[in-house]
């Protein structure tokens, strides 16, 4: 997963017509780590069908003040610069829970493409 550093990398990631899932997380986060050990399967599982993308939320405080980004983690699904759907809740998401979002933002995804 690439770790974004900047606004303008962010910007760019997401600007795309592919489909992109930013993955906000920290490093003190003990939700953040339970999900690390999963993550590049899931990530090579959907290849060729979603990007991901990592921002920390120390490193961009800004970005994710316009975002409103106040859990962590938290999925956002963009196509084309624009948010599809997000996954926030406070609770510990399981891989389960993100596949179903993954899913779910690929169906969006694609509907999106068909207008």
């Amino acid at each position: 997963m690439q770790k974004l550093t900047t606004d303008s990398e962010f910007r760019e990631a997401v600007s795309g017509k592919e489909l992109t899932i930013a993955v906000f997380k920290t490093t003190w986060c003990k939700d953040c780590h339970f999900i690390d050990p999963f993550m590049p399967e899931l990530i090579a599982f959907y290849e060729g069908r979603a990007r991901f993308v990592e921002i920390d939320r120390d490193d961009l405080p800004d970005l994710c003040s316009e975002l409103n980004i106040l859990g962590i983690p938290s999925f956002i699904a963009f196509h084309s610069g624009q948010e599809l759907i997000r996954f926030v809740s406070k609770l510990r998401k399981s891989r389960d829970e993100i596949q179903q979002f993954v899913d779910r933002a690929i169906e969006v995804s694609a509907a999106v493409n068909r207008d």
